[in-house]
């Protein structure tokens, strides 16, 4: 028997000055349709941002990030899409958007435990 199961994730990253193009990573976004599951999990490393714009809003990026672990928790912290499903959720949060945080392209995998994933990811491709 098969206990992994495909999981989708795509990398959160950050685009101080829209018009220069210059990004970093800053998070990871994880979803698994077997388990239902989406989670994000962020890390802003301050020296980056202030490194590609030293005037950057660095409390409106974090808040971003946070706004985007929040969606994925769903409830109350989801604003207006507390009542979706964890896919739909994980949908609307990979959609290209030319804002300071925005998503990199989805990328798949397998995996037991999509839990661990998420930190897996977080330290390996954004630490």
């Amino acid at each position: 028997m098969n206990d992994r199961d495909v999981f989708e994730y795509a990398l959160l990253r950050v685009v101080p000055r829209v018009e220069r193009g210059e990004c970093f990573n800053a998070g990871v976004v994880v979803y698994c349709r077997a388990r239902t599951f989406v989670a994000a999990r962020t890390h802003l490393d301050e020296g980056k941002l202030r490194a590609l714009d030293p005037e950057a809003d660095v409390t409106g990026v974090r808040a971003a990030l946070h706004a985007v672990e929040g969606v994925c928790r769903g409830g109350e912290d989801a604003g207006q899409a507390s009542r979706d499903d964890a896919g739909r959720r994980f949908r609307w949060l990979i959609a290209p958007r030319s804002t300071v945080v925005q998503p990199g392209p989805v990328h798949t995998g397998l995996t037991a435990d999509p839990e661990a994933e998420v930190e897996r990811l977080l330290d390996l491709l954004v630490r």
